[in-house]
C-alpha cells in the first residue's frame, strides 16, 4: 500500500487516468441501467397506449351504436312530434274557434246590457235636468219673491226676525228666550233672551234685526260702478243708518234692571255685517256710547254658544247643593255596600273550606275504592 502511495506520489497522471477510467466505467454501468429502466417504462407506456385505444375504439363503437339508436328514435319522436304538432293545432283552432264565438256572444250581451244601463241613465239625466229646469224655474220665482220681500220694508224686517228665530232656537233652550217681549210701554223688542237673575224676576237681553238695505244697495252699486266719491257718499249714508238703528235700539230696549245695560243689534246678511265692521271705529263707537252690540249671524251664532255655556255653568252651580247631597247619599250606601261585600266575603270563604273539606272527603273515598278494586293507590 505504501508502495501504491509512493508510487502515486510520484506518477500522478497515471493515478489520474486511471480514475478516469474507473469513473468512466462507472457512467457506462448508470447509462446502461438508466436505459434498460427506459425501455421497460416504455414498453409499458406501449402496451398502457394499446390498451387505451382500444378501450378507445370499443367506446367508439357503443358510441357509435348509441347514436345510431337515438338517430332512430329521434326520427321516431319527430314523426310523433309533428303528429303532436299538428293535432294540437288542429285542437288550438277548435279551442279558438270556440273562445270566439262565446265572446262574441258575451260582448254582444254585455254590451246590450250597457247601452240598456247607458240609455236609463240617460233617461234619468234627461229627467233629472227636466227636473232642475223646473227647480230652477221655482228658484228664479223664489228669487223674484225674495227681491220683492227686501224691496218692501216690512217684508225685509220679517225676514230678518225669521232668520234671528231661527239661530235662537237652533242654540237655546224654549225656556232662554222670549218673543215680543215687553220692555215698557208699547215698546216690544223682537226677542229677548232671559239672562241669570233673581229667581223671582227675569233679566232680560234683548236682541233687534236690522237690514238698511236702501242704504246697503246703493253702496253695493258705487262699489261695481267704482266711483271713489260715490262710495264714500254711500258708505257715510250707511254709517248713519245703522248709528240711528242702534239708537232706537238704545232708547227703546235698554230698560235697566229690567234689561241688562245692553243690547245686540242682529244684522241678518253677512256682506252687510262684513261692511259695517269695515267702517273704522264703528262698532267701538255703537258699544261705547250706545250700549248696542252688532252681530252677523256666525257672530251671533258664536254669542248664543257662548250664552249657553254660561247658562251651564249657572245651572251647575245653582244644584251644587243638590249634588253634596246625593253625594253623601252614595256614601252611606257605598259603605252599606262595603259591609255586604264583607258579609258576601265571609259566606264565600266559608263556602271555600266545605269545598276543601267535601274534597278531603272525596280523595279518601277514591282510595277506599281503589282498594277495594285492588289497585295501587299512589297517594297513599
Amino acid at each position: 500500500m505504501n508502495e501504491w502511495m509512493a508510487y502515486a506520489n510520484q506518477n500522478p497522471a497515471v493515478v489520474i487516468v486511471l480514475c478516469s477510467l474507473v469513473i468512466g466505467c462507472v457512467l457506462v454501468i448508470l447509462q446502461a441501467r438508466q436505459t434498460a429502466r427506459l425501455r421497460k417504462s416504455l414498453r409499458a407506456i406501449s402496451a398502457q397506449t394499446r390498451r387505451d385505444n382500444d378501450q378507445a375504439n370499443q367506446a367508439l363503437d357503443i358510441l357509435s351504436r348509441n347514436l345510431s339508436a337515438a338517430a332512430e328514435q329521434l326520427s321516431h319522436v319527430s314523426d310523433g312530434v309533428e303528429d303532436s304538432q299538428e293535432k294540437m293545432r288542429l285542437l288550438m283552432e277548435t279551442r279558438l274557434e270556440q273562445m270566439q264565438k262565446m265572446v262574441d256572444t258575451r260582448l254582444q250581451t254585455t254590451l246590450e246590457a250597457r247601452l240598456g244601463e247607458s240609455f236609463q241613465v240617460i233617461s234619468k239625466q234627461l229627467e233629472s235636468v227636466h227636473r232642475g229646469l223646473g227647480e230652477m224655474n221655482s228658484l228664479a220665482m223664489g228669487v223674484s219673491d225674495l227681491k220683492k220681500v227686501f224691496s218692501n220694508v216690512s217684508l225685509r224686517g220679517t225676514w230678518g226676525e225669521i232668520r234671528l228665530a231661527a239661530l235662537l232656537e237652533e242654540t237655546l233652550a224654549p225656556s232662554q228666550y222670549e218673543a215680543n217681549v215687553n220692555i215698557e210701554g208699547a215698546n216690544r223688542v223682537e226677542f229677548a233672551i232671559r239672562m241669570p237673575g233673581r229667581e223671582d224676576e227675569a233679566v232680560y237681553l234683548p236682541v233687534d234685526s236690522k237690514f238698511p238695505q236702501e242704504d246697503y244697495r246703493r253702496l253695493i252699486d258705487a262699489t261695481e260702478t267704482g266711483d271713489s266719491e260715490t262710495v264714500k257718499k254711500c258708505a257715510a249714508a250707511l254709517e248713519r243708518a245703522v248709528i240711528e238703528e242702534a239708537r232706537r235700539i238704545h232708547d227703546k230696549y235698554i230698560k235697566p234692571p229690567k234689561t241688562t245695560d245692553f243690547a245686540v243689534m242682529f244684522l241678518p246678511v253677512e256682506s252687510l255685517y262684513a261692511e259695517v265692521m269695515k267702517r273704522p271705529g264703528l262698532c267701538e263707537k255703537l258699544q261705547r256710547e250706545l250700549r248696542v252690540v252688532t252681530c252677523g249671524p256666525s257672530t251671533l251664532a258664536a254669542l248664543l254658544n257662548s250664552l249657553q255655556m254660561g247658562f251651564r255653568s249657572v245651572a251647575i252651580e245653582k244644584r251644587t247643593g243638590e249634588v253634596w247631597q246625593l253625594l253623601g247619599a252614595v256614601r252611606t250606601e257605598f259603605a252599606r255596600y262595603g259591609e255586604a261585600v264583607d258579609k258576601a266575603r265571609s259566606r264565600l270563604q266559608g263556602a271555600i273550606s266545605d269545598l276543601d273539606s267535601v274534597d278531603v272527603r272525596t280523595r279518601a273515598i277514591n282510595r277506599k275504592l281503589r282498594s277495594v278494586s285492588g289497585e295501587k293507590d299512589d297517594d297513599f
